[in-house]
C-alpha cells in the first residue's frame, strides 16, 4: 500500500494557464517516420507479451523501445512514380527467449502485420532488420512477482483537461486517419502532421499531408484536392481555426517538383528518417507548454517498465480527478518510481491542482483515494496495454 507521505498534493487558486497569450502543440500521424517506428515496436511488444503469457504464464523481461527508420529514395511522377531504394526499419532490444519459437520470428511477424494493416500494401516495401539479444540476468527477476517490480527509476507525467487547441489538433488528426476521409480522398497519404498554434483567441493549424502520385495527374488536380481537404477540415473544427496545408508548395508549380507528391504517401520514401520516442506522447500530442516526459513509451514492457505504465497512468489519473472532483479546473500528475520497487508503490506522487475556489478537506481526501484506486488497478491497465486498447502514441 502506498504511504500517505508519498503523495504530495498542491492546490493553487490561480488563473487558468490558458489565459497565457500563446500556445503550441502537434500530432504526428500514423505514417510519419517517428510514428511508424512507435507503432512497429509496440506491435512487436504486444506480440511478445502474448507469446510469454502462453508459454510461461506471465510476461517476461524484454524491451523493444529502440528503432530507427532509414529513409529510402523515390522519383514521384503524376500518375505514378517509382520507389528507387526501399526504407529500412532497424529494431533493437533485450528479450527473454521463447522455447517454442524464436523471439525474432514473433517480433518480425507482428511488425510486418502492423505495417500492412496501418499503411496498406506500402508497408510491405519496408525492410525489417532485428538486432535482439538476451536481457540482463539481474533485470529478469523484476517480473517474478504477483506485482512486478519496477524495471527502471523513471517518472511519468499527465494532465487534464485538454485545451481547445489540443482538442482541435486531435480532432483533425482523427479525421485524417478515418476510413471516411481515406475513401473520399484516395490521393491522401498516411504521412501527415498537424501543428497547432494559438495567439490570444486566434487558433491556427498547419497541416503537412503527403499526396500519392498515382492518384494525382496534373498540377491543377493537386491544388483542387488540397483546397477541398482544407475546406473539409475547416468545417469540421470548432472553434474556428485558420488552416493551411502543405505550405511549402509552389503556387506557380508546373510539374511535380514543387509539390508534396510522393510515390508511397510517406515522407520516409525519400530520406526522412524516424526514431522511437521522437513523436507523440502517450496522449497523442507533443505539448511544449505542458510538463512532458521524454520517455519512449512504445515498445516498453507493459508489465514492469514505468516509462510506459506511469505515463499512461498519469494521464488517466489526471482525467479521473478532473472529471470526478468538484471544483478542480486543471490537474497535473507526476509519478516517480524506484527500480526494484513494486510498480504500485511509487516513491512519489506529485499532484498539482488549480481550483479557483480552493478544495475542501473532503475533496482532497477524494483525490488521494483516486490515486490509490488507480494504482490498485494497474494489473487491468497492463492487460489493456497488451491488447492494444490503451494507446501509447
Amino acid at each position: 500500500m502506498l504511504a500517505s507521505e508519498n503523495i504530495a498534493l498542491s492546490i493553487a487558486k490561480a488563473p487558468s494557464q490558458w489565459d497565457a497569450r500563446t500556445e503550441m502543440c502537434e500530432h504526428k500521424g500514423i505514417g510519419h517516420p517517428d510514428s511508424i517506428c512507435d507503432g512497429a515496436v509496440e506491435a512487436g511488444a504486444r506480440a511478445l507479451c502474448r507469446a510469454y503469457l502462453e508459454t510461461y504464464g506471465s510476461i517476461q523481461h524484454f524491451n523493444l523501445d529502440k528503432a530507427l527508420l532509414i529513409g529510402g529514395m523515390s522519383a514521384p511522377k503524376f500518375g505514378g512514380g517509382e520507389l528507387l531504394r526501399p526504407m529500412r526499419l532497424i529494431v533493437s532490444g533485450p528479450v527473454t527467449n521463447l522455447p517454442s519459437a524464436t523471439a525474432e520470428a514473433v517480433v518480425e511477424q507482428a511488425i510486418r502485420e502492423y505495417l500492412t494493416a496501418s499503411l496498406g500494401g506500402i508497408g510491405n516495401t519496408i525492410h525489417i532488420e532485428l538486432v535482439l539479444r538476451p536481457s540482463a540476468p539481474n533485470l529478469r527477476r523484476v517480473t517474478g512477482y504477483s506485482v512486478p517490480l519496477s524495471n527502471d527509476t523513471s517518472f511519468g507525467v499527465g494532465y487534464a483537461p485538454y485545451s481547445s487547441l489540443e482538442s482541435s489538433v486531435l480532432s483533425v488528426a482523427h479525421l485524417l486517419n478515418s476510413s471516411g476521409f481515406r475513401d473520399a480522398f484516395k490521393a491522401a497519404g498516411h504521412d501527415y502532421k498537424v501543428m497547432g498554434s494559438r495567439l490570444d483567441a486566434h487558433h491556427r493549424l498547419t497541416v503537412a499531408l503527403a499526396f500519392v502520385d498515382q492518384d494525382v495527374h496534373r498540377v491543377e488536380e493537386y491544388f483542387t484536392l488540397k483546397n477541398e481537404i482544407t475546406s473539409l477540415l475547416a468545417r469540421h473544427i470548432r472553434p474556428l481555426c485558420e488552416i493551411e496545408i502543405n505550405t511549402l508548395d509552389d503556387p506557380a508549380a508546373r510539374d511535380e517538383s514543387g509539390l508534396y507528391l510522393t510515390v508511397t504517401g510517406l515522407s520516409a520514401e525519400h530520406g526522412d528518417d524516424g526514431e522511437v520516442g521522437r513523436g507523440n506522447r502517450v496522449n497523442g500530442l507533443i505539448t511544449p507548454y505542458r510538463p512532458m516526459s521524454l520517455e519512449a513509451a512504445a515498445g516498453k514492457n507493459p508489465a514492469s517498465h514505468v516509462g510506459k505504465l506511469y505515463n499512461v497512468l498519469a494521464h488517466r489519473l489526471a482525467a479521473h480527478i478532473e472529471a470526478n472532483v468538484d471544483g478542480v479546473d486543471v490537474v497535473f500528475i507526476r509519478l516517480l518510481s524506484s527500480i526494484g520497487r513494486p510498480i504500485d508503490q511509487p516513491q512519489l506522487v506529485a499532484i498539482d491542482v488549480t481550483a479557483a475556489d480552493g478544495l475542501s478537506t473532503a475533496r482532497q481526501q477524494q483525490i488521494r483515494y483516486l490515486v490509490g484506486q488507480q494504482l490498485a488497478e494497474l494489473p487491468a491497465l497492463v492487460k489493456e496495454l497488451v491488447s492494444g486498447t490503451a494507446p501509447v502514441f
